[in-house]
């Protein structure tokens, strides 16, 4: 059992590799980090254009995953088995990738947006920070496919929620802490604080009409307000803050 480890890699201090492993020349792997069996890292494509691949401090990376030169992350990347991330994916901190996800490179993800197994990121997309994916959503960005590099990604804003089996199409915009419902076409930008489903999924209300199941009554929606595990206590403390008389 070995894995295969370029001596021009730049793997930082306290990183466990796993066994049939390879990691490329162009590879940057920051300190308190872990590589699960059989992960590539730093798959070199002609369109990386000899760029690295950055894996920021504190990574956990789970067995059969490949990242591809060219791509950059922040701080505390998690991921489930088998990910696939292509190049020119830029990322914040703290993602987190699902199993069997497929980011298909040049993405912009902000910090703490975690997405869930089997998700779908086109190429183009825009993720911002704090935003959930759910399983088995797909982030579209041809318009009449298949076409010959026009491409139009899909912007998700601060917080939003996208949830299982969406489809979300090329080039709209899903407000700041919208809700997506659950197999839900998105042809439209969707405007901030609400809820859109249906096929094709249409505006039902603000997202407070949507309540807690349990005996409190209270919305679900903003999720902050009562969901903080995995955050920072500043960021936390900035929510409760802003919900604080609400």
């Amino acid at each position: 059992m070995y894995s295969i480890v370029s001596p021009l890699a730049r793997i930082g201090a306290n990183v466990t590799i796993g066994d049939f492993c390879k990691i490329y020349a162009n590879v940057v792997v920051q300190d308190d980090c872990i590589i699960e069996d059989y992960c590539t890292l730093g798959h070199p494509p002609a369109l990386a254009h000899d760029q690295p691949l950055v894996i920021g401090a504190g990574a956990h990376i789970r067995s059969h995953s490949v990242f591809y030169a060219g791509s950059e992350f922040g701080p505390g990347l998690r991921t489930g088995h088998r990910v696939t991330v292509r190049e020119g994916t830029m990322a914040g901190r703290s993602l987190q990738i699902g199993t069997l996800s497929d980011f298909q490179g040049d993405c912009r993800i902000g910090d703490y947006v975690r997405t869930h197994s089997n998700v779908h990121i086109g190429q183009r997309s825009v993720v911002e920070d704090f935003v959930w994916i759910f399983p088995y959503v797909v982030l579209t960005n041809d318009p009449h496919p298949p076409s010959d590099g026009f491409l139009v990604g899909v912007r998700l804003e601060k917080y939003c929620v996208v949830s299982t089996l969406a489809c979300v199409m090329p080039g709209v915009v899903v407000g700041s802490g919208a809700l997506v419902a659950a197999s839900a076409l998105v042809s439209k930008n969707v405007p901030a604080g609400v809820v859109v489903g249906g096929v094709p999924a249409k505006v039902l209300g603000p997202v407070d009409i949507v309540k807690m199941r349990d005996e409190s009554g209270l919305s679900a929606y903003p999720w902050r307000r009562h969901f903080h595990r995995g955050y920072p206590a500043e960021v936390v403390a900035g929510w409760v803050d802003e919900f604080a008389d609400k």
